[in-house]
């Protein structure tokens, strides 16, 4: 059987290093000067009263019990779980019992929650405006470009990822086209990113995402959201915590070793 005929394109070695090689480095320090302008863009953290630094930490501790249940004891898992679900009900962990049973207050009037959102926006910006900018720069400058050719094969269904604003039907699915490369930098660059500035870096596009998506995952300061009832949160945790059904990791684990070690 004869062999596949290989596609060969005739490129300029130089598209190297006027087009592949400038927006790999625009893309980093993008990613660098949008961790420190997301630095100087968030508000200074106000301390939190000693109610609400109980109410948010009571909301966690659930959280917490409910995902590592099985590295403690029936006995132990049954004292908390009894605890917090009964706290959560009788509206214990509140910070204003008062308000428990009414409606939530308006976000725009409350400073904190406006605080907040604006603090959102600031990050918006910082990741579109860059974003906008270079998507422009390469269009101006570079379209049509097929810049590289993967060494390894692919199927069809990447050519519209990597061949993004090229319309020739029939071009081997590995050849990269400049637009691509832009898109593969903005969701590839995360470890270069983690090791330049460390993991908790705000450079990368995906973990601005995710944190906009779970803000609840920055800590403790953000698990409240504006307009959020954290009567209703405590009640959905004790609901959650009710139907956990136990199951101690380490029941028997002498056994397991010494049987493993042929001991037994």
């Amino acid at each position: 059987m004869a062999d596949p005929m290989v596609q060969t394109i005739h490129r300029d070695p130089a598209l190297f290093y006027w087009i592949l090689f400038p927006i790999s480095i625009v893309m980093v320090l993008t990613g660098v000067l949008r961790h420190y302008a997301t630095i100087l863009l968030q508000p200074t953290p106000k301390k939190l009263t000693l109610p609400a630094l109980r109410e948010q930490r009571a909301l966690l501790h659930g959280i917490n019990l409910r995902t590592n249940y099985s590295t403690i004891s029936l006995p132990s898992f049954l004292s908390r779980k009894n605890t917090l679900v009964a706290g959560y009900k009788n509206g214990e962990f509140l910070k204003d019992p008062e308000s428990r049973g009414k409606p939530a207050g308006n976000p725009m009037t409350d400073p904190a929650a406006m605080e907040g959102m604006m603090g959102m926006m600031k990050g918006n910006m910082a990741m579109m405006i860059p974003q906008t900018l270079i998507m422009g720069w390469i269009n101006a400058f570079f379209a049509g470009f097929v810049i590289m050719k993967l060494p390894f094969p692919l199927t069809i269904r990447f050519k519209s990822m990597l061949q993004s604003g090229i319309a020739t039907r029939d071009l081997d699915v590995r050849w990269v086209s400049s637009l691509s490369w832009y898109f593969l930098n903005l969701f590839g660059l995360q470890p270069v990113f983690i090791f330049i500035l460390g993991n908790d870096n705000a450079a990368s596009q995906m973990a601005q995402q995710m944190s906009q998506m779970n803000p609840g995952a920055a800590g403790a300061g953000g698990i409240f959201q504006p307009g959020q009832d954290p009567d209703k949160l405590f009640k959905s945790e004790a609901e959650n915590l009710e139907v956990v059904e136990h199951e101690y990791i380490l029941e028997g684990v002498e056994g397991r070793i010494l049987g493993t070690a042929g001991m037994l």
